[in-house]
């Protein structure tokens, strides 16, 4: 739920947000509007009070964007051999990427030089990169099972990535 904390040099209280967020595995992949209703409202139905359900928002973009979870990230690390980065790494990473509006997401590692995509990096805790997501501010739950991420990816009608940000 939301967590008090104090605001730099001012002595008030700022509020954290959480969100429960669903992104498509595939980051160029958009749905149609009916199939994007379906799943919201399959997830409106995993929601635990109304007051949940009124922060379920299903957004598009014009490109790919980051979709970050804030401070519940913990590494990140290559698919390929597992070493972990440094924040530096990534950071130019994703820079030089944005500068081409996210055309691709292909990189190099620097540990063992294999090519693979930003989006297949792996994230403690999970992340990745959307042109789509469904999203729900103040959940009051937290990660969806398995078999309820199965139901919103049947519903959406393609395969879907779950991510907590904490903002």
């Amino acid at each position: 739920m939301e967590e008090e904390r104090p605001l730099a040099g001012t002595g008030r209280r700022a509020m954290s947000d959480n969100y429960l967020t669903v992104i498509p595995t595939d980051p160029y992949w958009r749905p149609s509007k009916d199939a994007a209703d379906r799943a919201a409202a399959v997830l409106s139905r995993m929601l635990p009070d109304d007051d949940a359900r009124r922060g379920l928002e299903a957004t598009w973009h014009d490109s790919v964007e980051v979709v970050f979870c804030g401070a519940n990230l913990e590494k990140i690390s290559c698919p390929h051999c597992g070493a972990q980065f440094t924040p530096g790494w990534w950071g130019e990473a994703v820079s030089e990427r944005y500068s081409e509006g996210f055309s691709t997401l292909m990189v190099t590692v620097p540990c063992c030089h294999a090519q693979t995509s930003l989006n297949e990096l792996v994230y403690d805790w999970p992340m990745g990169f959307a042109q789509f997501r469904i999203e729900v501010l103040y959940p009051n739950r937290a990660w969806l099972t398995d078999e309820e991420l199965a139901s919103l990816t049947d519903a959406l009608g393609h395969p879907l990535r779950q991510i907590l940000i904490h903002i």
